[in-house]
């Protein structure tokens, strides 16, 4: 059953959180990348995307004072939240106490070469009434990530030919067995803010603490989620190759 009443979100908003603690590249969210921190990188990104307004959920005051500085919006949330579903309802919360966004687009702060029109796709599914949470997924091509547990795959109802599916499962394992595609999951949500609301004070559940999906929290407690499908997995940065790759990739954008 859906959380929310039955229309689609007229209002949201895009909350990128973010935080210095990274075990393989310390700071990353204010990496230089063509002279600006890694963190406006993905704001301009967001911004591009043209949803709704776009605000930063900083763990540390380093942080906003770089989104400030090129004008971007920030807000500073406490550093200790487990995951950066926490930290986007404490920022929703602060900026937004009226509650007149009506939906909210989680962007991980270490995409700098995301696509706009992959954070719009996002987006898309919460047209559908009965969709609570929205998120994106992109068929496995490469024959090793289909066991790679790294991988996650989200197991979807989609006949062929669709676009977006209902997720049914995510995990860890390679599935579902027999012919047809995988979809590597990418961890990009859109959520009901009533659903995201809901999602948060969920105890972990069992299969969430067994695959570290979390997920599958939501799905453990009848929320929806549907996936829609991109052409490719965004860039995530999380080591000095990654973060070479990235100056890389947005340096011939700027060149074309």
């Amino acid at each position: 059953m859906p959380t929310t009443a039955a229309t689609s979100p007229t209002n949201p908003i895009v909350i990128i959180p973010a935080r210095m603690a990274s075990v393989r590249l310390p700071g990353k969210p204010l990496a230089d990348i063509l002279g600006a921190p890694m963190i406006v990188q993905v704001l301009r990104r967001a911004t591009e995307a043209a949803i709704g307004p776009v605000v930063v959920a900083c763990a540390e005051p380093e942080i906003a004072r770089a989104v400030e500085a090129t004008g971007g919006t920030a807000v500073l949330t406490r550093p200790d939240h487990p995951s950066g579903s926490d930290r986007i309802f404490e920022a929703l919360r602060l900026i937004d106490p009226e509650g007149r966004h009506d939906a909210v687009v989680n962007v991980q702060g270490d995409l700098p070469t995301i696509e706009p029109g992959t954070v719009r796709a996002a987006f898309a599914p919460l047209a559908d009434p009965a969709v609570d949470i929205a998120t994106l997924v992109a068929v496995i091509t490469r024959e090793e990530e289909r066991t790679n547990p790294n991988v996650v795959k989200a197991v979807l109802e989609l006949p062929p030919g669709a676009r977006q599916g209902r997720a049914l499962y995510f995990t860890r394992a390679t599935a579902p067995s027999g012919d047809g595609p995988l979809y590597h999951h990418i961890g990009l949500y859109a959520y009901r803010r009533a659903a995201l609301e809901r999602f948060v004070a969920l105890p972990p559940s069992m299969l969430e603490q067994r695959e570290k999906l979390e997920q599958l929290r939501a799905l453990s407690n009848g929320m929806r989620i549907d996936a829609a499908v991109v052409d490719a997995v965004p860039l995530g940065v999380d080591t000095p190759a990654d973060l070479e790759r990235a100056r890389a990739l947005l340096s011939g954008r700027h060149a074309d």
